[in-house]
Order: C-alpha cells, then sequence, then structure tokens
C-alpha cells in the first residue's frame, strides 16, 4: 500500500552494480547497507555516507534481524562463499542477487538450501569501470531488470524484488533464468568477446592503425576496456549459451569472408545487419498490466509476456 515503509535492503558486494543498487535504494528511501570483502572498499563507502562494513557475520545478523532483501552483487566465482555466509547468518531472509547469469546461480542457491526465498535478478546496466567509485544511484534508470519467474518462485518474493527495480530506475522484464542466459549470451556476452577481438585486431596494425581509430573502433571496444578477470566472471559461467551463439556468428562471418573473397560483395551482410539494427531502435516497450503475482499460472503468463517484450513498469 502507499504510504508503507519501504522494507530494509542488504547488498552483499559494493562493486559497480552492488554498490550502485545500494546508492540508488537510499535515494528511493529504502533503509539499506551492505557488506565490502575489501576493508578499503567499505572505508571508501563510508566517506560517502553509506553504511557499508568488511564484517559480513554481522551484515548479515542485522539483515536477519530486520527481514531485509538481501541482494548479491558480487561477481559468480565468490556466490558459492556469499551463499555459505548467508545460510549461517541469515537463512530465512529474502534472497536476489545481479549476477549477468541465472541458471548457475539458481543452481548455487538451491544447493545451498536458500531457494525458498529466492528470486533472481540482472539488472541490464554497466559501464567499463569497476568498484565502489564507479557506482552511481543513476545507473539503472529505464533500464531492463530481468527478475527470473522460474517454477516455484514465491509471489510475495518476486514482488519485492520487483518494486527495488523499479524503485531504483529500472523497468523490470519477467523472464525464466535459462531463457534469460541464452539471450544475455548474445546481447552482452558476445559483445564483449566480439570487442576483445577488434581491439587485438586494432593493435596488431600498429600505431598507425590506433593512430587513424576513431569513433567506430572506440564504440566498438569500449567493453575491451573492462578489467579481464571481470569479463571473465561475466562471460564463463555461461559457456555453453556464449559458444552456441559463438558458432552462429563465426558461420555469418565466414559467409561474409567468402562473398567478399569472390566478388568483393557485403551486401548480405550489410543489409541484413542494417536491418536488425533498425530492429534494435524500433524495438517498443509494452507494458504488462494485467497480470500480478499469485494470480493464477502468474509464472507462466509473466514469463510469456516477457517473451514478447514486455516490461512491468509499476505495481
Amino acid at each position: 500500500m502507499t504510504g508503507d515503509p519501504k522494507p530494509a535492503v542488504c547488498v552483499l558486494g559494493t562493486g559497480l552494480i552492488g554498490g550502485s543498487v545500494l546508492r540508488a535504494a537510499v535515494a528511493a528511501g529504502y533503509e539499506a547497507w551492505g557488506y565490502n570483502r575489501s576493508e578499503t572498499g567499505a572505508k571508501a563507502a563510508r566517506a560517502d555516507g553509506f553504511d557499508v562494513v568488511s564484517d559480513v557475520a554481522a551484515v548479515l545478523g542485522r539483515a536477519a534481524a530486520r527481514d531485509a532483501l538481501i541482494v548479491i552483487g558480487v561477481p559468480m566465482p565468490a556466490i558459492a562463499g556469499v551463499l555459505s555466509d548467508v545460510k549461517a547468518f541469515a537463512p530465512d531472509c529474502a534472497l536476489t542477487d545481479v549476477v549477468s547469469v541465472k541458471a548457475p546461480v539458481t543452481a548455487a542457491v538451491h544447493r545451498h538450501e536458500l531457494g525458498a526465498r529466492y528470486v533472481g535478478g540482472h539488472p541490464m546496466a554497466g559501464t567499463s569501470e569497476s568498484g565502489w567509485a564507479a557506482s552511481t544511484p543513476g545507473l539503472f534508470k529505464d533500464a531492463a531488470w530481468a527478475v527470473s519467474v522460474d517454477p516455484g518462485v514465491h509471489a510475495q518474493t518476486w514482488e519485492r524484488v520487483a518494486r527495488l527495480a523499479l524503485d531504483c530506475g529500472a523497468v523490470v522484464v519477467p523472464v525464466l533464468s535459462d531463457e534469460h542466459d541464452r539471450a544475455v549470451a548474445r546481447i552482452s556476452h558476445l559483445p564483449h568477446v566480439l570487442a576483445e577481438a577488434l581491439a587485438m585486431q586494432g593493435s596488431n596494425g600498429g600505431a598507425l592503425a590506433l593512430g587513424l581509430a576513431a569513433g567506430s573502433f572506440r564504440d566498438a571496444t569500449r567493453v575491451a576496456a573492462t578489467a579481464p578477470e571481470l569479463v571473465r566472471a561475466i562471460c564463463e559461467p555461461n559457456a555453453a549459451a556464449l559458444a552456441e551463439v559463438l558458432d552462429d556468428t563465426l558461420r555469418v562471418l565466414q559467409a561474409a569472408r567468402d562473398t567478399l573473397r569472390a566478388s568483393a560483395d557485403l551486401t548480405d551482410l550489410t543489409e541484413a545487419g542494417h536491418s536488425a539494427r533498425v530492429d534494435f531502435d524500433d524495438n517498443q516497450r509494452r507494458p504488462i498490466t494485467d497480470i500480478r503475482p499469485g494470480d493464477h499460472d502468474w509464472h507462466t503468463r509473466l514469463a510469456e509476456a516477457g517473451r514478447q517484450g514486455g516490461v512491468i513498469e509499476s505495481l
């Protein structure tokens, strides 16, 4: 109801994404605090006026006492350790995450017996920078925030996660975890791989090539400026889906190479690529207004609505 106090939020990992969630939640009026493994990172957050410490037991004990929504903001390689801490200190709290893959996180959550109050999440926002200093409360403005509607997801927890996403400025895209992972392999993880490869080819051209490089090279290689360990943490957990879309991409590139060699012709590639980009530019979000968590068959209906481009803009 309007006027009800916002529930507490506890963010585990205050780097770019987790830190931005903490900043945005505080700006939206939530009682929110966080944990950062590095005391240096925690100190930087405190210097900016945010309640962040490096004592995970204390942070999660507070979350348990306040029935906080716990947001896991660490990279995939650190998930198991964080889930062990949650199970030890706050096993009954509602739980979500902002990791770039969903199926592996969901599996890890269930291995730690925390699935009853878990709803996966993934805000589609970021920069090539990392750490608390890169975080900003406006990072999620108008961004798509995927929220899992897997079978068994609890309606009340789902709504709690969706409300946080909306209050952070995003729109909510309901999605099944495995479909999310296949989709982001194409529009998030593949771009990282292609940017790395393109950056290499530019560098292989030596000082002349780099001296001539301008906007198209800069824009297409932007995410290659991301720290290599973070790119690996983003892409490697989605290896199967990413390998599949790489196969598709290699077939496209090989066909373009063959026609270029045979007839100096790139018509097929340029026309198909231009048309696909126009599709992206013309894509219109379709508000979902007639399905609520807890309705009959709501998981299936929301998943289908998200599959068709639907978004939730308010609850």
